[in-house]
């Protein structure tokens, strides 16, 4: 118990420390063609010492927004803009995945070509196969960039078994449980599992979880990059390790979108009903009468 509670003080208070010598020393982790520096990336990207840098920033965002809310509320707008910004960005890639599908059919019925061209100067000429494979990275976008902006959007289908019959306090405190103990651990332990999956189909040799820094860095003597370019067909989409590099992605946006949820429900619960869906930014389709008369009224 001692020795856990010493390890695990000891851990943050060894966060400040790391992060503050991460930013002022980036040459030993940003260049990516060092294969030192490529390893400490890999190591400390899954690593207890990352893990508590987060932990210790989320500590440090939540004391200052208790002790002022308008921190936190400024918290809540950032993160949950940012969640928004990204999901209406890559919801595009709904459009381009219909209009890709519409070509691929007419190249193939139509035209009876065995393969396309997009682009200009050196364009990219692939299989008809490769670019209806493609097709699934265009859905993967929209799932895991648009996760966060679905969540605020309110168009995630909630499983209520409680929920709807409580008053609204106790639905705020379910909303802070529900972020704590479900939101962040699931982003945490997805996020474990996919950063190492990732790192196994980028460079040799293979990276694994259970090594020590300094195995890691004996192992950056032999490293070298091995980017994943195997298709399920022979010219079928080769380009799987960003289906990795995504769910990176939406592990993250969960995260964030967590923090952000965690914020709204406990300044919700603090203020009162009348507080209820502030400073929330939903999209809707717009009213052109309501347009009109507000136009008019501004007018006035």
């Amino acid at each position: 118990m001692v020795e856990g509670l010493s390890w695990f003080f000891t851990n943050i208070a060894l966060a400040f420390y790391n992060f503050f010598y991460a930013i002022t020393h980036p040459n030993l982790w940003l260049d990516m063609g060092d294969p030192e520096a490529v390893s400490r990336v890999i190591y400390y990207g899954g690593s207890v010492e990352f893990f508590f840098i987060v932990f210790v920033a989320f500590l440090v965002l939540t004391g200052l927004g208790l002790w002022k809310n308008g921190i936190m509320w400024g918290a809540v707008r950032i993160l949950e803009g940012f969640g928004n910004a990204v999901g209406r960005v890559a919801a595009w890639a709904g459009l381009i995945m219909v209009i890709q599908q519409i070509i691929i059919i007419f190249v193939q019925r139509v035209f009876a070509s065995a393969q396309i061209t997009l682009g200009f100067g050196t364009p990219l000429t692939k299989d008809v196969s490769w670019w209806s494979e493609e097709l699934k990275l265009w859905n993967a976008l929209v799932v895991c960039l648009c996760v966060s902006y679905t969540f605020i959007q309110g168009g995630h289908v909630r499983v209520d078994l409680i929920y709807s019959g409580v008053s609204y306090r106790t639905k705020r405190v379910l909303d802070m449980l529900g972020s704590l103990f479900f939101m962040i651990p699931t982003a945490v332990l997805t996020w474990m599992y996919a950063w190492y999956f990732l790192w196994r189909h980028l460079v040799v040799p293979k990276p694994s979880a259970s090594q020590t820094l300094e195995q890691t860095m004996m192992k950056a003597r032999a490293l070298r990059w091995n980017v994943e370019t195997i298709g399920f067909s022979p010219n079928g989409f080769n380009g799987y390790f960003l289906f990795k590099v995504l769910l990176l992605a939406f592990c993250a946006m969960v995260f964030i979108q967590a923090i952000a949820f965690f914020y709204r429900s406990f300044l919700e619960w603090k203020e009162g009903p009348e507080s209820e869906g502030k400073y929330l930014d939903r999209d809707a389709l717009g009213d052109p009468n309501a347009e009109l008369v507000h136009a008019i009224d501004e007018h006035h």
